[in-house]
């Protein structure tokens, strides 16, 4: 498992979970405080890791910022997609388009979306009794937005990977759901370490033992 020289979180408000692994973490966590949405924040944040970092680069973005709200009454009735296209692909798109330059700067140039197989158009019969409609279609863009960035900068040895984190138990995915927090990050990490510039523009799950029958077999998903 790779231990990284640093790494950066960052939310509009701190937790105790959060700040308890910055803590732990000998350093090697640093907080900064970022609304997505917002380009001018995002910016300050950039520049804010630009002069941590120094005169290095960063290695890995992760774009995980994302909401999910709960339509019933079925997607005609939605009006959340505004603001859920907001955080969920326009939020994604300001910060990698603000880290772009440290990104180049870096020795592995990777990009990892966290979308969800909610967002698949092969497996949305699937997932038709989710009532997360605007959640869906803002994951189907996100994957999208991936597509066009790996096609755009393939000339750049960039990696853009959209990534199903799977079922996690998080406030967002609920106590109910499939994994724990760490083997859903250890999933992602694991992906981080195995995938190279000719899979950039890929859709993959993450691998979990004992769990493959889940769909979390480490490959890729359909768009």
């Amino acid at each position: 498992m790779m231990q990284p020289r640093c790494a950066w979180t960052w939310w509009q408000l701190s937790n105790p979970n959060l700040d308890k692994l910055i803590q732990e973490s000998s350093g090697r966590v640093e907080f900064v405080s970022v609304e997505v949405t917002n380009q001018e924040s995002v910016k300050s944040a950039a520049a804010t890791i630009e002069k941590s970092l120094g005169d290095k680069g960063l290695d890995v973005l992760i774009n995980s910022a994302g909401i999910l709200n709960v339509t019933p009454e079925g997607i005609d009735k939605i009006t959340d997609l505004e603001s859920t296209f907001a955080v969920n692909v326009v939020g994604t798109q300001n910060v990698t388009s603000a880290f772009l330059p440290l990104l180049r700067k870096g020795t592995q140039k990777k990009v990892f979306n966290v979308t969800s197989s909610m967002g698949s158009n092969g497996m949305s019969s699937y997932f038709k009794m989710q009532p997360t409609p605007a959640y869906k279609v803002s994951k189907a863009a996100l994957n999208m937005l991936t597509t066009q960035y790996a096609e755009a900068f393939a000339d750049e040895g960039f990696t853009f990977i959209a990534i199903c984190p799977g079922w996690v138990k998080t406030d967002l995915g609920s106590q109910a759901a499939d994994l724990t927090v760490e083997q859903s990050a250890n999933g992602i990490v694991e992906q981080i370490e195995k995938v190279m510039t000719g899979d950039s523009g890929k859709f993959l799950s993450i691998k979990v033992e004992g769990w493959e029958e889940r769909g979390y077999h480490g490959g890729e998903r359909p768009f």
